[in-house]
């Protein structure tokens, strides 16, 4: 029998992460963590409490549960559409790059690792939460294709942008991403290379599955 790997898929915002890696946990059984969920949860309650709140994160309580979808619970509190707004995901990079914040969670996010078979998504899976995964892929699209994938999220909400503004926000967001001080967005030396600028999301999948399948082989 095949044993668990952990899954570390990282790359920048839109480029498909989430939807992918949470279609590859359900095929293996694994679990599925949204790593940017965490950090849009607390930059939610950071709008909502202040500042002050990075001082206290102990009380923090992050957790997701499964059913209709992936839903995002900040201390027992569904906030799933809540950190979607337009609000969370313009100061979301700013509240990211604080020492404080990313420590609490990358703590919290090695623990959900520790007993394997994990998927889990975000910006510094691969160099800085989960190193040691047997299974890296960097994933990547073109800005105006990702922008293009957002706006259809961001219309199913009732938004009004446009895919102008769109495209904007997700470069300026890769700039931040890729330049804050504490673990920036790089691909990792390991990691595999998957652009899905032209890819479904059925092929994107395929291409990991047929991967993760071979790591767990050798493990």
């Amino acid at each position: 029998m095949d044993k668990k790997i952990n899954i570390a898929i990282d790359g920048p915002a839109a480029a498909g992460k989430s939807t992918i890696s949470r279609r590859v946990a359900e095929k293996l059984g694994y679990i599925y963590i949204d790593t940017g969920a965490m950090y849009r949860a607390v930059t939610l309650l950071y709008i909502e409490k202040g500042k002050d709140i990075i001082d206290s994160l102990e009380d923090v309580e992050i957790t997701f549960k499964r059913g209709d979808g992936n839903r995002v619970l900040l201390n027992q509190r569904d906030v799933t559409e809540e950190i979607r707004s337009e609000a969370v995901t313009s100061k979301v990079s700013e509240i990211s790059s604080f020492e404080s914040v990313r420590n609490y969670l990358v703590s919290m996010q090695q623990k959900l690792g520790q007993e394997r078979g994990v998927v889990m998504d975000g910006r510094d899976i691969g160099t800085t939460v989960l190193p040691e995964a047997e299974l890296k892929i960097f994933m990547q699209a073109s800005p105006r294709v990702r922008a293009a994938r957002r706006l259809i999220e961001e219309k199913d909400r009732g938004s009004d942008i446009d895919i102008e503004q769109l495209t904007a926000q997700i470069i300026k967001r890769d700039e931040l991403d890729m330049n804050r001080e504490i673990s920036p967005l790089v691909k990792a030396e390991d990691a595999v290379l998957l652009d899905t600028t032209e890819m479904t999301i059925d092929e994107a999948e395929n291409f990991i599955l047929e991967i993760a399948q071979n790591k767990m082989g050798e493990v």
